[in-house]
């Protein structure tokens, strides 16, 4: 039997290096590969790029447009594309299988597969359910905060988080960015999360190499149907019923923590999802916790990978 050939191109870098570590040992697949020394051989790129069955992006974003025009007539190639390029292009499948339904077949049957940012994974995690089920109206003032580990940063925050030596050292614990309320994840989130308002995202990065908190604050009064944190979980534990990559942790569970880490999931592809507050005070935080180099990055690009070739993911 033919295995499918699968190509990483960028596989040098953060994401591209943990989605090889994911693929070494498969033997159902043939991972094509260009060496470091050659990875500006153009010639080689395109001819894997056009040889592949699957071809992962790990790229910015110029260069994941760029490739994507090699391939605009090699209709065979199906594409990966884990840059913020293609997030919200219409013709592209947004890769996150358990978002809504019927996504997950869409994702199986596309040629063009657009893997979701890190922080919008765990943002559109809380926010669309709650809006399909008709509690948060689309017009609601979204609020997202959250903290990531360096490595999302990639190599050269990578480097100047580890390197005391670099120029560029960064020695603080704790930093907050996107201070312009412009980051490029906004249109993704505002897309895929089905509000109509731009939300307000305030990222920050922790001296801690990878996991992910994303928090959504919410006030119960300015939602529908006068909610309670039971209804919120309901609706949250009623659209991830039946899977199990996305976990709605129980409220009894929930309740009994004192705090919450962001590496609690490291090294897996998974992510869980918490439901705060104290009823009848008003106010409930919505918070997801997940590896952005797993459910954030590589582990589900794998996962659409898996998706796309039949095989059950």
């Amino acid at each position: 039997m033919t295995r499918p050939k699968i190509f990483i191109d960028g596989e040098h870098g953060t994401t591209g290096l943990q989605i090889r570590t994911r693929l070494a040992g498969r033997a159902d697949l043939e991972i094509m590969s260009i060496p470091e020394a050659e990875r500006r051989n153009r010639s080689l790129r395109e001819d894997m790029l056009k040889e592949a069955d699957v071809a992962i992006l790990c790229l910015p974003d110029d260069a994941s447009r760029e490739a994507v025009g090699i391939l605009e007539g090699a209709n065979s190639t199906r594409i990966i594309d884990t840059s913020t390029a293609h997030r919200t292009h219409p013709d592209w499948a947004y890769g996150f299988a358990e978002m809504t339904r019927g996504l997950r077949d869409r994702i199986a049957g596309a040629r063009l597969v657009a893997n979701p940012g890190c922080y919008p994974t765990g943002a559109i995690g809380l926010i669309r359910p709650l809006v399909e089920a008709g509690i948060l109206p689309a017009d609601y003032p979204v609020t997202v905060n959250a903290i990531s580990g360096y490595t999302g940063g990639g190599k050269q925050m990578i480097a100047q988080m580890e390197d005391e030596a670099n120029p560029d050292h960064i020695a603080a614990p704790h930093f907050l960015y996107g201070l312009t309320l412009s980051h490029k994840h906004v249109p993704e989130m505002q897309q895929h999360g089905l509000i109509e308002r731009r939300p307000i995202f305030s990222p920050s990065v922790g001296r801690f190499a990878q996991g992910m908190i994303v928090q959504v604050p919410l006030h119960m009064a300015d939602l529908n149907g006068d909610p309670s944190l039971e209804d919120l979980h309901g609706a949250l534990a009623s659209h991830y019923a039946g899977q199990s990559v996305v976990e709605v942790v129980p409220l009894e569970e929930s309740a009994k923590l004192a705090r919450l880490d962001p590496t609690a999931l490291n090294g897996t592809d998974r992510m869980k999802l918490y439901v705060f507050g104290t009823e009848g005070k008003g106010q409930a935080n919505l918070v997801a916790v997940l590896d952005n180099l797993g459910k954030g990055a590589s582990g589900a690009a794998v996962q659409n990978m898996d998706l796309m070739l039949g095989r059950a993911a």
